[in-house]
């Protein structure tokens, strides 16, 4: 992908003032004026996250790093307030150093000129073969030698199934999404659902189409293309909308208690989720323990290996901070160190975007919930298999918004799911005019 102008080329030129930084090049080569140099004396970092135990993470750091401390402060996820808070700070000229932002919010922040473009400094161009290549790709926006943030974590999807279930009443675990909705209807047979079609949470839907290779935004360089309704969005529509017709998947709201009901009962047998999915299911249907499994995701072509991702974050250097260096020091630790990672695991479950990361010990052993399947070597394939093209757009909160509308309509026979996906792309359109970023005619 070329690099962003416009609106976004005012938001790296305007970062550049702000560190005290010059270039004589282009947008092309804004980064490379970033000054990447040790800052004189003792640093004191401010970074702002919602990881569960981060607190402990941190204090490893400043053991190891008198002359770089952090004051890392906590609150409650991005879309619950933090990102709002992040985006005031900017406004205001106070923001943290550092920040926790997922990779679905990343242009947003970019567009209000809120990240450093810290690709040029050497540590992180050298880091940049430790993680995995699509999730570089989340930070980097698909251009060579930028970086507006650390990838922290990520989501790669599979099938978790009710091996009992599935076994007592001899059904093939689905390999291709043609068996998992031949599938259905020999479980509707039974009184339940093979899984449900979540009608509020969009990520997951998100995920089923990235699977495809599809991406709901593109960048020409110059403004951004909306692509909700693209081949691979409308078929993964098409075919859940199907499903759905036909009543071979139930319709929960996600998280709430008659979802977890719904598994924990045995009234839905599968869930097409990411990794992190394993503790929700676990906390959510507890009578059910051992007997899950995971196995990879059903694909579109019998012999395909490709996965979607649902999730993951990155650790971001905000405009404004006087310690760029120091900053991404702290968040190339955070992000790589097997020390961290391993923290990081236990104590909330972060599943690493590194490479060396997959491997950590705590993932290679058998899961007890799971009847001890080693279900993490599921996922370290499955993150492999993710496409690096799909692109976010910088309006991700609204677009969510306009499309929940339109699968919430649909789950009760008043719409469609493509219908959705048509609204929420003119919605989308509208908002980004509205906010003045350039859109592709």
């Amino acid at each position: 992908m070329k690099p962003l102008k416009s609106a976004i080329a005012v938001a790296m030129l305007s970062a550049m003032v702000l560190t005290g930084c010059s270039s004589a090049d282009t947008t092309e080569n804004a980064g490379a004026a970033i000054d990447c140099t040790p800052s004189d004396g003792p640093v004191n970092l401010s970074f702002t996250s919602w990881i569960p135990g981060i607190e402990s993470v941190v204090d490893v750091w400043n053991k190891a790093n008198p002359e770089i401390q952090v004051k890392v402060q906590t609150g409650p996820n991005g879309n619950s307030g933090t990102y709002q808070n992040f985006f005031n700070q900017l406004k205001a000229g106070n923001a943290p150093d550092l920040g926790q932002v997922e990779y679905d919010a990343l242009p947003n922040f970019r567009v209000q000129d809120g990240l450093m473009d810290v690709g040029a400094c050497q540590d992180v161009a050298d880091a940049q073969s430790d993680f995995i290549p699509w999730a570089w790709n989340q930070v980097s926006f698909g251009e060579k030698g930028s970086a507006y943030g650390i990838p922290q974590d990520t989501g790669p999807m599979a099938l978790f199934y009710r091996s009992d279930l599935f076994t007592k009443n001899n059904i093939a675990i689905p390999t291709t999404w043609d068996e998992f909705a031949a599938a259905a209807v020999e479980v509707r047979k039974t009184g339940s659902y093979i899984t449900n079609f979540s009608q509020n949470d969009i990520n997951q839907f998100a995920g089923l189409v990235w699977q495809t290779g599809d991406s709901w935004f593109k960048n020409d360089g110059d403004a951004w293309n909306v692509e909700l309704t693209g081949p691979g969005s409308t078929s993964v529509a098409e075919y859940w909308q199907d499903l759905i017709d036909r009543d071979l998947v139930s319709s929960y709201p996600g998280w709430t208690s008659e979802w977890d009901n719904a598994y924990n009962t045995g009234k839905v047998w599968s869930w097409n989720s990411a990794v992190w999915g394993a503790n929700s299911i676990a906390s959510g249907a507890p009578d059910t323990a051992g007997s899950w499994s995971v196995a990879p995701m059903p694909q579109w072509k019998k012999g395909d290996n490709d996965s979607g991702n649902w999730g993951g974050s990155s650790t971001v250097v905000f405009t404004g901070s006087e310690h760029p260096y120091e900053a991404t020091k702290f968040a190339l630790w955070l992000n790589t160190s097997a020390e961290s990672l391993t923290m990081l695991n236990e104590s909330a479950n972060i599943y690493p975007a590194t490479t060396a990361g997959l491997e950590l010990p705590s993932l290679k052993e058998g899961v007890e919930f799971y009847g001890d399947q080693k279900i993490y070597d599921v996922f370290a394939a499955a993150s492999t298999q993710v496409s690096s093209d799909f692109l976010w757009g910088p309006t991700m909160t609204q677009t969510y918004n306009s499309v929940s509308d339109g699968f919430k309509a649909a789950v009760t026979s008043k719409g469609t799911l493509v219908d959705s996906l048509k609204t929420a792309q003119e919605a989308t359109i509208k908002e980004l005019k509205t906010q003045s970023i350039p859109v592709a005619e």
